[in-house]
């Protein structure tokens, strides 16, 4: 496949019928470019932002009963290890339906709590390194391909895209709630 054909794939938005309602909030933060562009450049916009971040300002919640900064960056690898999983079989053309997850129980069950942050900054590299990976090996045919996962028609390219707001929508909570103010 020609690299034009190969970008042309990665530049088209999903569509509403190819992922569930509820990702519309993930993926309508996505901006129109490339999709593996956005991934990597994501990746760096992430380093920045933990650069230099000790383990106190993993630590901190900002209010009560919300996840540390650690459990939130924890939250987004898990979430993007399964999505990514969920894209590996759809894109080899597994029918088979692939179960939900609850966030809340692998974040309590996770072990972000009790690693210092530079472990959890190194899983989330490695982990978007490994999503890059997975996505710029697909073939066009791959990137349109339907699969059942959480009870709910997905394709693809919507993973990819899901993949990208979901850690778009907490690295903004991140600097936001967290970060803020030289924190």
């Amino acid at each position: 496949m020609s690299q034009e054909v190969a970008s042309a794939v990665h530049l088209t938005r999903p569509q509403p019928d190819e992922y569930a309602p509820y990702y519309q909030k993930y993926i309508s933060l996505v901006p129109e470019a490339d999709i593996l562009a956005t991934l990597d450049d994501q990746r760096r916009q992430m380093m920045l932002l933990l650069s230099g971040r000790t383990d106190d300002d993993g630590e901190f919640r900002y209010a009560p009963g919300k996840w540390s900064a650690k459990e939130v960056i924890g939250h987004v690898c898990d979430t993007e290890r399964i999505f990514a999983y969920r894209a590996l079989r759809i894109s080899r053309g597994d029918q088979t339906p692939i179960e939900g997850f609850e966030q809340d129980d692998y974040v309590r069950n996770g072990p972000f709590a009790t690693h210092p942050l530079s472990d959890v900054i190194e899983d989330y590299i490695a982990v978007r390194r490994a999503s890059l990976t997975l996505f710029r090996n697909l073939d066009e045919a791959a990137w349109s391909r339907r699969g059942t996962a959480s009870q709910k028609q997905v394709t693809v390219r919507a993973l990819a895209y899901m993949i990208a707001g979901h850690e778009l929508h907490h690295r903004r909570i991140l600097e936001e709630k967290y970060f803020k103010n030289g924190r």
